[in-house]
């Protein structure tokens, strides 16, 4: 098929270099020249494991096309994915004036039966604001379907060429019909390709990313009890992880989620509710709790130095992970954020590393933290702060460590060291629902 997918950030690059590799033609477009120029060269806006090859591969076949031409790429294409941008709008609700310029825009340039499909993660009733749209600037017939993005940062190109499942939302037979032959090549059986009604399509992904969020939300409630009353999460979390009524998946403690997602996604369907005229509670009390679990670790190292009488002025601290997760250099919304900030304005030296995200992680941070080695970081420093679980943080040289560090102290923020590991070599450990001396 001829496919274009107008937005080249993360969810339409993915989409666009994965359609390519089934061998479909795909115009990626988009307005940013500078991003255009760059992606033909093989520069890469986001990192992604696997993307760039995927691209490259691709690009050199003639299968993945990028342009500004949003002209061209509507009169070569039968199927426009909307993957632009759906930022927060300043009150939960998301800004959808991209993807209502995109709907006109290929309303007026269509020379014939479109697609529609609205890949952007979107309010319910956002499709039929789309078809509105792009109906009104032409005579053709315009199909609208909504086909929300599953996909993992860190693991997009795996989910999406191997879904656990495809929602398309359709009113049209017809376009569901193409929808359907262009996913099954993705699928396992066509029964993982589960066909609704356009609102059912829209509400099921900030359903799903609500209930992650509410999830996890709730296991750093437990984690924090269990720092309260002696009990220690790691137990806690086979005990219930080994009922499949609950399952193994989303029950790590932690620092709280960030990313591009889950905040909004969680703001968003509060909103929904609040427009439809009900309050969803549970869902609005997720973020608060996600806000205040982001300061649990800044509370436990002002706990630690006030008990050794040390000023925060005087305590350096190194930082291992900046990334909302391990596996991408996002940095919306990443906890690294709120502690790093917080413990700046107590007068804390910051030395931080991080295997991607230093670009991004610049804007943010600026000169007021110092960007360094792994190791480098902790030469000197009065404590290790692990903020992102990236797998080479998981064993690291201990002696070395030990050797580097004023003392052998570390406020682990994703539980990644296990009891044995601290006590054979001699740390002292400041987790989330766990504390090991």
């Amino acid at each position: 098929m001829k496919l274009s997918v107008v937005g080249t950030g993360y969810v339409g690059l993915v989409a666009g270099a994965c359609f390519a590799e089934y061998g479909n033609t795909v115009y990626c477009v988009d307005i940013d020249q500078k991003k255009i120029e760059n992606l033909k060269k093989g520069i890469l806006p986001i990192y992604e494991p696997g993307l760039e090859e995927l691209v490259l591969r691709n690009f050199e076949r003639g299968r993945l096309l990028f342009t500004t031409s949003l002209e061209e790429a509507v009169k070569d294409s039968h199927i426009i994915f909307i993957a632009v941008g759906t930022p927060d709008g300043g009150d939960g609700r998301p800004n959808l004036t991209g993807v209502l310029k995109v709907a006109e825009d290929v309303g007026r340039l269509a020379p014939g039966y479109r697609i529609l499909v609205d890949k952007s993660t979107v309010p319910v009733g956002t499709a039929r604001r789309v078809h509105a749209a792009a109906a009104s600037q032409t005579q053709h017939p315009i199909d609208v379907v909504s086909n929300p993005e599953f996909l993992r940062e860190g693991r997009a190109i795996e989910d999406f060429m191997k879904p656990e499942r495809v929602v398309i939302g359709s009113d049209s037979e017809r376009a569901a019909s193409l929808m359907k032959e262009l996913y099954m090549p993705f699928v396992q059986d066509s029964a993982d390709i589960i066909q609704t009604t356009i609102e059912s399509a829209e509400l099921t992904k900030y359903a799903c990313n609500a209930f992650l969020a509410l999830k996890i939300s709730f296991v750093n409630e437990i984690a924090n009890l269990c720092d309260k009353v002696g009990a220690n999460y790691l137990d806690v979390k086979k005990g219930m992880g080994t009922d499949s009524r609950i399952g193994k998946k989303f029950l790590n403690a932690g620092i709280g989620y960030g990313g591009s997602c889950f905040p909004k996604d969680v703001r968003a369907l509060g909103m929904i509710a609040r427009d439809a005229g009900i309050v969803l509670p549970l869902v609005e009390q997720v973020e608060r709790t996600n806000d205040d679990q982001k300061e649990v670790l800044v509370h436990k190292v002002k706990e630690y130095f006030k008990g050794k009488g040390k000023d925060l002025k005087d305590v350096k601290l190194a930082v291992w992970g900046l990334a909302f997760k391990a596996g991408t250099d996002d940095m919306r919304e990443a906890p690294s954020i709120t502690i790093i900030n917080e413990l700046l304005k107590e007068g804390v030296k910051i030395h931080a590393s991080d295997p991607v995200a230093f670009e991004t992680s610049r804007p943010i941070f600026g000169d007021s933290i110092a960007y360094e080695e792994m190791y480098k970081v902790l030469e000197g420093a009065d404590a290790l702060l692990v903020l992102t679980e990236w797998p080479v943080y998981s064993e690291p040289d201990f002696d070395r460590m030990k050797s580097l560090l004023k003392e052998p102290v570390i406020f682990d923020g994703r539980n990644l060291y296990r009891d044995t590991q601290m006590k054979a070599n001699g740390f002292k450990q400041f987790g989330i629902g766990v504390t090991h001396s």
